[in-house]
């Protein structure tokens, strides 16, 4: 192996397909998904209902369309969702909620746990008032900035939610990953939720895809959305396969990305100008001084290793980081702190 490999920090939907992946995926038996015959998609979605623990399940090319199909089928014009400030849903899927489906978010703070905090998601229903939208939803993330959500918070607040007569959906996008942190199965964590996107192209490495999982009910709903939304693929089991090969071989690798990314905090903590915020499952939260952004973006480049310099930074890691890349980070973030000083 080279020991000039890229190391790629800037996140973990830059894995690529194993070359037993494309194999599976060149094999793949496939018909017109819209038509409802293609086998290996009719297979994942299958198998991924049965592993979440529900009923039914939809193949979708990405997880920012999951999601908003589960919004949408929840939800109608003029209604409201709970969702946290930094949650994905909210800040980095274009406003899709508003903008597509006419459905006003309603943004709360997290604590440092990435949690919303009860109280401050029972304060944000609405009454059953013609002034304001009608509070149908409410959304969490797990993890959230590599976070797992504790699963007795999660208990109690899908018990407020049903409480409230409220829906419950999970951006699950790395939700493989608290399941591996947590010791517990998926099933476990999707267990509370009407509905869960699952996605495959992140620490699974697949190339695309997501699934939606809940009631045939919710699905059925979420089936036209995805049409609707431009999500009607034909020959998709080809994709289907890589999602089916990750389901098959690549969670329990995850533990080898949460591995790397305790190594990484770790040899990160103590180096001057650097200090370490969160470090969980895959992620390394930090805050680099600002003396050290412009040096650092040029070494690390100089290093070929990719990573979003700025304040804060975020440095994740993946079943594609090379063996001695944890290393060579390291290398590259102690000589900019000792030239820094």
């Amino acid at each position: 192996m080279s020991t000039n490999q890229t190391v790629d920090l800037r996140s973990d939907t830059v894995t690529r397909p194993s070359p037993e992946m494309r194999a599976a995926m060149a094999n793949a038996p496939v018909g017109d998904d819209v038509w409802g015959d293609d086998p290996s998609v009719k297979e994942l979605e299958s198998a991924v209902a049965h592993r979440a623990g529900k009923a039914a399940a939809l193949f979708f090319p990405s997880g920012t369309q999951s999601n908003l199909a589960a919004l949408m089928a929840h939800c109608e014009r003029g209604d409201e969702y709970i969702v946290g400030q930094g949650a994905h849903t909210y800040r980095f899927e274009g406003g899709g909620a508003a903008v597509l489906g006419s459905i006003q978010p309603q943004p709360i703070e997290h604590d440092a746990d990435g949690s919303l905090p009860l109280g401050k998601i029972r304060a944000a229903i609405k009454p059953i008032d013609p002034h304001f939208a009608r509070t149908k939803l409410l959304a969490l993330e797990n993890t959230i900035g590599g976070t797992v959500l504790d699963p007795a918070y999660v208990e109690a607040a899908g018990a407020l939610a049903r409480s409230a007569g409220l829906a419950f959906h999970l951006d699950g996008a790395r939700a493989w990953n608290a399941a591996v942190a947590g010791g517990l199965t998926i099933a476990e964590i999707c267990r509370p939720f009407d509905s869960i996107s699952l996605c495959f192209s992140k620490g699974l490495g697949a190339p695309v895809g997501s699934c939606l999982v809940g009631t045939p009910e919710l699905i059925a709903k979420a089936l036209r959305w995805r049409k609707v939304l431009g999500g009607g693929m034909r020959q998709s089991g080809i994709l289907a396969a890589a999602c089916l090969y990750a389901l098959d071989h690549n969670i329990q690798s995850l533990a080898a990305d949460h591995a790397m990314a305790r190594r990484l905090a770790e040899g990160l903590h103590g180096i001057d100008g650097i200090t370490v915020t969160q470090a969980a499952t895959n992620m390394v939260m930090l805050h680099v001084d600002a003396p050290m952004l412009k040096p650092l973006a040029s070494a690390l480049q100089g290093a070929n290793i990719l990573a979003a310099v700025s304040p804060q930074m975020r440095l994740v890691l993946h079943r594609d980081i090379p063996q001695n890349g944890v290393e060579r980070t390291l290398d590259v973030f102690s000589a900019v702190s000792r030239r820094a000083a």
